[in-house]
């Protein structure tokens, strides 16, 4: 049965692009078809992982300007691996949320829906807010994953999304599951960081811990994906690799 992931935290910075292109590498490389769709107007998933500019986005799919199947391309450097991209320069997606969405809250359901088809595994990487495009993604969901950093303001930002998420769930008439938290760039030696972690604990949600790791940025630059990547014959550090894989046990259950 196809599943849909959201990543999602109205705060920047907390590495949302970065774990959800290296879950969805992850749970290609474990041999399922997997499709990261960019919902980020940035387009940062897509420069990651194309090098070349693709014909068409995701926006043109929403607005019927393309059929599904011509907007996702393959990742080239991963098998199984394929990609719904936004362009972050000269693209529509922002354009759009900001105009015409309103009128199309269920658009991005329906796409999805229509994906669900030929891909188990879907995750959609959103951009930092809580506005119209950023509600439409998580109604298509089928559950939400909440990356933060061991810092106080995304403890803040974790508790307001809570509560809007509820909002959406309430008006929308929609089911979202949202039981997993990840703490990303976790240090055990910092105390702020160990506190974080039991302050995350208390409610009710799996925690997951990802710790500082330099590759994740050296094999953006590479564009390719952080399990591929080495440098000096050096690759992801064991408890990076051990949380991916613990992470990628769990949430396509």
């Amino acid at each position: 049965m196809a599943k849909t992931i959201a990543f999602h935290l109205q705060k920047g910075g907390v590495g949302k692009t970065t774990i959800s292109g290296t879950l969805a590498c992850q749970s290609a490389m474990d041999g399922f078809k997997t499709i990261l769709i960019d919902v980020d107007p940035q387009g940062n998933a897509s420069s990651w992982f194309l090098k070349d500019s693709p014909r068409y986005e995701f926006a043109d799919v929403i607005q019927g300007k393309c059929y599904i199947k011509d907007a996702i391309v393959p990742v080239p450097t991963v098998e199984n691996l394929f990609i719904l991209p936004t362009f972050g320069i000269n693209g529509s997606l922002k354009n759009y949320s900001e105009t015409k969405l309103a009128e199309e809250p269920f658009v991005i359901q329906d796409a999805v829906t229509e994906i669900k088809k030929e891909f188990p595994h879907i995750i959609l990487d959103l951009s930092p807010g809580l506005g119209r495009l950023e509600r439409s993604a998580l109604i298509a969901s089928d559950e939400v994953i909440t990356p933060m950093t061991p810092e106080v303001f995304s403890l803040d930002g974790l508790e307001i999304f809570i509560d809007e998420l509820a909002k959406i769930k309430k008006n929308f008439r929609v089911n979202i599951k949202h039981k997993n938290i990840i703490i990303n760039s976790y240090d055990e030696r910092i105390r702020q960081h160990r506190e974080i972690f039991r302050a995350a604990s208390e409610g009710n949600f799996n925690i997951f811990r990802i710790p500082v790791d330099p590759v994740f940025r050296k094999s953006q630059e590479a564009q390719k994906a952080p399990q591929m990547f080495r440098q000096s014959g050096r690759g992801l550090k064991p408890k990076t690799l051990e949380a991916i894989n613990e992470l990628e046990s769990i949430i396509w259950r």
